[in-house]
């Protein structure tokens, strides 16, 4: 059971990272303003991105298949 947790957690951040990572080389590939402006050198806009995609609401339409 820790050990799942801790495996969750420690794949969760490194996606988290790698997503920063991401974000840096682009921003500075197509020279605009990366995400250097959210929290501690851009770590925030990762949790801030999948406090969102938690957060979502699912809409379904009542009468689709």
């Amino acid at each position: 059971m820790i050990e799942t947790i801790i495996t969750i957690i420690s794949v969760l951040l490194t996606v988290a990272f790698f997503t920063i990572a991401e974000r840096k080389l682009l921003a500075s590939i197509q020279r605009r303003r990366g995400p250097n402006v959210v929290g501690f050198w851009g770590t925030l806009q990762a949790f801030a991105d999948g406090l969102k995609l938690l957060l979502k609401e699912v809409i379904v339409p009542i009468r689709a298949n």
